[in-house]
C-alpha cells in the first residue's frame, strides 16, 4: 500500500480517475473517499474527516488527491501524511470557475486551492487551460485581501505544475453505431465486418497512442502507480463539480425523478433509428450531454434550438446529463416549445443507453461558460458525433478550429445548415484525435507520476 488515494468528491470524472488508478494499482493502494454531494462542505471540512479516518501505515510513499481537498490542512493535521510525496490533481479550479453573480464567489475555496498547491510536491492539471487560468489568476485573486497581501505566489507554484490530460477509457461502441457511422469507421481505422458483427482493429481511444503531456517550466518527472479497492470508499451520489462527464452508473440521488418519463420512448425511438436504412432522410439529431446547471449555459443552447424550430427546420434533440436540486427554468420552457423535436429528455443511468444515444446522434453541442476538459464532448466524438464548441475555455486546446464557434449566431448558422443538409455531418470524417486522451495513451504517465523514488526523509 505505497499509494494513498484521497477523493473528497467521489463522483463523475473525480470517481472515474480514482477508479482507474485503483484498478491499475490494485493491492498497492488505499482509496479513501466521501460521497459526491454538498461539494462546498467537502471543500471546507473533508481534511478534518480524513485526519480521523485515513488509516496509518508506514508503507505509504505517495499521497494523490484532487484539489477539492485542503491538502495544507490535512498535512498539518496528519504529520505522517505531510511527509509523503504529495500529488495534487486539478479537475477544475475555483479561481476561474464562473459564478452567477460576482459577489457569490467564496474567497475560501480558491484560497484553499492555493494553499494546497504550496504544500504539494507536484501539481497536475487536466488541461493547459486549467493550469494557465489558475496560475494567471492568483495575483488578481490575492488582491481581494484588504492588506498585507502575500506576494509572488505564482512564481512559487508554477515550477511544480504540469499538464496531464484526464484519461478517458473509451469503450467499443461499434455495436451501437448505425450503418453510416460504421462505414466511416471502416475508412478511418478499419472496422472489419464479420457477417453481421463488427470487429474493431483500434477504435479511437483504444489504440496505443503517444501520451499528451505538457509541463510548465522544466522540472523532473515524478512518479505514479496501479489501482485496488480502498478502505474508506463510499458510493457516488451525484456530481456538482466542473468538468464532469455524464455518469453512466447508478442514477445519483440528486438526479431528478422526472427524467424517467422518457425511458420507454427512448428505447422505442432509438430502435427505430437504428433499424432505419434511409438515414440520409432522417432529421438532424443533436445531442446535449451536460449537467443541467447554469455554467453549461443551457439558455444559449435552447434559444438556438427554439430559433431553428421557429423556422420549421427539421431536427431531433437528445438532452442528456444529470440534474440536481435546482433546475434552470429554461429546461421546462424548452421542452414545451420543442415538442415533437425532443427524442430523449434526461439522465441515462445505463452506460450502454448513454453511448447508444450518442452513437445515434449526428452533432454534439457545448455552450458551456466553463470547461476545464470536457469528457462528455470527447466521448461523443468517439461515438461519431460532429462537435460544435465555443471558441474559448479548453476547447481550442482539444478540438480543431473548424469545430469551434465564436457567437450564438454562428452556432445557429452552423446548425441551420446542418438541418438543411444533415448528410454533410453524416459523411464527415473527424479531423482531430481522441486517442491521445485515452487511458491506453496516458496510463504510463500516471504510473510514472505515482512511482517516484522515495524521498530521503520518508
Amino acid at each position: 500500500m505505497s499509494v494513498l488515494l484521497i477523493e473528497p468528491f467521489y463522483g463523475g470524472s473525480h470517481k472515474q480517475l480514482m477508479d482507474l488508478l485503483q484498478e491499475e494499482l490494485q493491492e498497492d493502494c488505499v482509496l479513501c473517499t466521501l460521497p459526491a454531494k454538498k461539494w462546498h462542505w467537502k471543500a471546507r471540512t473533508s481534511a478534518l474527516y480524513f485526519m480521523q479516518t485515513v488509516p496509518t501505515s508506514s508503507n505509504y510513499r505517495i499521497l494523490f488527491a484532487s484539489s477539492v481537498l485542503n491538502l495544507a490542512e490535512l498535512a498539518a493535521l496528519r504529520p505522517d501524511l505531510g511527509k509523503l510525496k504529495k500529488v495534487l490533481y486539478f479537475h477544475e479550479n475555483q479561481l476561474a470557475y464562473p459564478v452567477q453573480k460576482c459577489q457569490e464567489r467564496d474567497f475560501q475555496y480558491g484560497y484553499n486551492q492555493i494553499l494546497s498547491c504550496l504544500v504539494a510536491d507536484v501539481v497536475v492539471f487536466n488541461s493547459a487551460f486549467n493550469m494557465e487560468s489558475f496560475l494567471k489568476s492568483i495575483g488578481k485573486f490575492m488582491k481581494l485581501i484588504p492588506d498585507h497581501r502575500p506576494k509572488d505566489l505564482e512564481k512559487i507554484i508554477r515550477p511544480k505544475c504540469q499538464v496531464l490530460y484526464f484519461p478517458v477509457r473509451f469503450p467499443d461502441v461499434s455495436r451501437f453505431m448505425p450503418e453510416h457511422k460504421l462505414a466511416r469507421l471502416e475508412k478511418v481505422i478499419g472496422v472489419k465486418r464479420n457477417g453481421d458483427a463488427y470487429q474493431s482493429e483500434g477504435l479511437p481511444g483504444q489504440q496505443e497512442s503517444r501520451a499528451v503531456m505538457k509541463t510548465s517550466d522544466a522540472h523532473p518527472e515524478s512518479g505514479l502507480c496501479e489501482p485496488q479497492p480502498g478502505l474508506c470508499t463510499t458510493q457516488h451520489e451525484g456530481l456538482l463539480s466542473p468538468a464532469a462527464a455524464p455518469v453512466q452508473a447508478e442514477a445519483p440521488e440528486s438526479t431528478n425523478s422526472c427524467q424517467g418519463e422518457d425511458k420507454q420512448r427512448l428505447t422505442f425511438n432509438l430502435s427505430n433509428i437504428l433499424s432505419g436504412l434511409d438515414y440520409q432522410q432522417r432529421p438532424l439529431h443533436i445531442a446535449w450531454p451536460h449537467r443541467w446547471e447554469h455554467d453549461k449555459d443551457p439558455e444559449t443552447f435552447f434559444k438556438v434550438l427554439m430559433k431553428l424550430k421557429e423556422q420549421d427546420l427539421p431536427f431531433h434533440v437528445s438532452v442528456l446529463g444529470e440534474t440536481f436540486s435546482e433546475i434552470p427554468d429554461i429546461f421546462s420552457e424548452a421542452r414545451e416549445v420543442l415538442g415533437s423535436s425532443v427524442l430523449h429528455w434526461g439522465y441515462l443511468p445505463s452506460k450502454d443507453d448513454y453511448f447508444r444515444a450518442l452513437c445515434t446522434a449526428d452533432v454534439v453541442v457545448s455552450t458551456a461558460k466553463h470547461e476545464f476538459f470536457g469528457v462528455a464532448m470527447i466521448e461523443a466524438v468517439h461515438c461519431g458525433c460532429y462537435p460544435l464548441c465555443p471558441k474559448a475555455l479548453v476547447y481550442p486546446e482539444i478540438f480543431p478550429a473548424e469545430y469551434l464557434y465564436s457567437t450564438p449566431e454562428q452556432l445557429f448558422k452552423r446548425l441551420q445548415n446542418f438541418c438543411k443538409r444533415p448528410d454533410i455531418v453524416r459523411r464527415h470524417l473527424y479531423k482531430g484525435e481522441t486517442a491521445g486522451f485515452s487511458w491506453a495513451a496516458l496510463g504510463s504517465k500516471f504510473r510514472s507520476l505515482l512511482a517516484a523514488e522515495p524521498r530521503e526523509d520518508l
